[in-house]
């Protein structure tokens, strides 16, 4: 018993000896070395989020003007419907086009984009749909094969094109597809990803700018979690066509023909519909790849912007400081560092006082800047910005991976989708499957600013003489929300 009594006792003495250690250790470097470094990084994010700030009231300003001068591309550039009467005399003056629709693996969606395709309103002699298949399910290349069977029968002119490898991913099919002597005979080619599906009118409505405007390359449509439009040929090839050396290969290939003098229209009142990302697993995967990309492609392309003599110098300031550096960047990194890491840290140094305008003034600004495009959703508010700041984590990571071309810099995971497989019994037992795989669902990252931010919020709570400590309880629970997995994870109702 006495040994027993005896071990306690030093085990309790080693551990009151290695709390005075640290205690001494903080009061020794507090001073020297923690506040001033605390200072500076804080001064340096501060500094960050107004150039954000500034960046969205730019933004949020040329938005409303448009939306208050109703400035829509048709007054502005010259459009003209196609002449259907030429058509009907054989002296036809729609020009040829190509629609490339690259897949892999898309059991679940490849009838619904193909079907979209096949039914746009152009003339059958004077289109070809590309459907560009990377599958590695021999059953799923077979039905994707047979689809494209079906829609030939009733004479639309449609390719199936596959290759030996996956090369490049999505860049690699798009280039192979470029190869075969019928793309020759198209002056324009549109793209859609396997989730997309284009209203009928679609080209109807983009081409004309096109055949009006010689100096427009690409007339994009609305997007928000894809993109839809329709390139030039002559422009898509000047700008030295599609490549594959980052996970943006759009935003690759824009910024090149940007680069070469080409202009750009954004039809803002045409949608695409598309699917959203199934899980929050696809939707990580996702946000990875729309982070590192771009700045994997600013690490790649900002000496070419900066000594090009094509476009003017206002151009290039664009693109380097308010394309890349402001939204591909500090957007993601500010976020986590100032409100994750630097904010909660002060309430150990009381020394280091964030002002008012950085902690309340401008983030409350560029949340309400943010959110106007979105007005019904505002009652969400609260959760969306617990939500991105959690996200920030990932995307800051994903961000720094691309600027250091390390990792997982050209990782590609195709998003699952779902198509209408919801609304079905086969689609009900694919999401039970999703939904217990708990292994998969832990994420230790966020577990771990968690409890940073839980610590935290109780030393400011224990310690503290504001009220900080209510964010950082609400911050910390987001965190372990998600790190924990139960976020994204599809409930059905059957």
């Amino acid at each position: 018993m006495d040994m027993i009594f005896s071990s306690s006792v030093a085990l309790l003495n080693a551990r009151n000896g290695i709390t005075s250690q640290v205690g001494l250790f903080w009061q020794q470097t507090r001073a020297p070395l923690i506040v001033p470094l605390i200072r500076i990084v804080l001064f340096v994010c501060l500094a960050l989020s107004f150039m954000l700030f500034v960046e969205r009231l730019y933004m949020g300003i040329v938005i409303a003007f448009i939306k208050l001068v109703r400035r829509k591309p048709e007054k502005k550039y010259k459009w003209e419907p196609m002449k259907k009467d030429d058509l009907e005399l054989g002296n036809s003056s729609y020009p040829v086009v190509l629609v490339q629709i690259p897949m892999y693996n898309e059991k679940e969606v490849y009838q619904l984009s193909i079907g979209a395709a096949c039914s746009l309103s152009w003339p059958a002699n004077r289109i070809f749909i590309q459907v560009l298949d990377d599958s590695t399910d021999p059953a799923i290349k077979a039905l994707v094969e047979q689809e494209c069977r079906i829609w030939a029968s009733k004479g639309i002119n449609i390719k199936y094109e596959i290759r030996d490898n996956r090369k490049g991913y999505k860049a690699g099919a798009l280039r192979e597809g470029m190869k075969h002597s019928y793309v020759n005979l198209c002056s324009h080619v549109a793209i859609f990803d396997a989730d997309f599906q284009p209203e009928p009118d679609f080209l109807e409505r983009t081409i004309p700018f096109l055949v009006h405007n010689p100096d427009i390359g690409l007339v994009q449509a609305r997007w928000e979690f894809g993109t839809a439009g329709v390139w030039r040929m002559s422009a898509l090839n000047e700008a030295g066509g599609w490549k594959d050396r980052t996970t943006v290969e759009d935003m690759d290939l824009a910024v090149r023909a940007g680069l070469n003098g080409w202009k750009f229209v954004y039809v803002g009142d045409l949608k695409v519909k598309n699917e959203l990302p199934s899980t929050f697993k696809a939707y990580r995967y996702q946000q990875h790849r729309w982070s590192c990309g771009p700045a994997n492609l600013f690490r790649k392309m900002a000496k070419e912007i900066a000594t090009n003599k094509k476009v003017s110098v206002w151009k290039k300031f664009y693109l380097i400081y308010s394309f890349f550096f402001v939204r591909k960047i500090i957007a993601h990194v500010v976020t986590f560092v100032l409100y994750c890491v630097v904010m909660p840290a002060t309430v150990f140094v009381p020394e280091v006082q964030v002002p008012k305008w950085g902690a309340i003034y401008i983030p409350s600004a560029i949340t309400l800047l943010n959110v106007l495009g979105s007005t019904r959703s505002m009652y969400l508010v609260v959760y969306w910005i617990l939500f991105e700041n959690v996200m920030s984590l990932h995307r800051t990571k994903a961000t720094f991976v691309g600027l250091f071309e390390s990792g997982r810099v050209n990782e590609w995971i195709v998003t699952e989708k779902l198509g209408d497989a919801l609304k079905t019994k086969m689609g009900s037992k694919a999401s039970r499957k999703l939904r217990f795989r708990v292994g998969e669902r832990v994420h230790v990252l966020e577990l771990f600013v968690g409890l940073h931010l839980l610590f935290c919020g109780w030393y400011d709570f224990s310690f503290g003489k504001s009220r900080f400590y209510v964010y950082l309880f609400l911050q910390a629970a987001a965190f372990f929300v998600v790190g924990f997995g139960y976020i994204g994870v599809f409930v059905p109702n059957s």
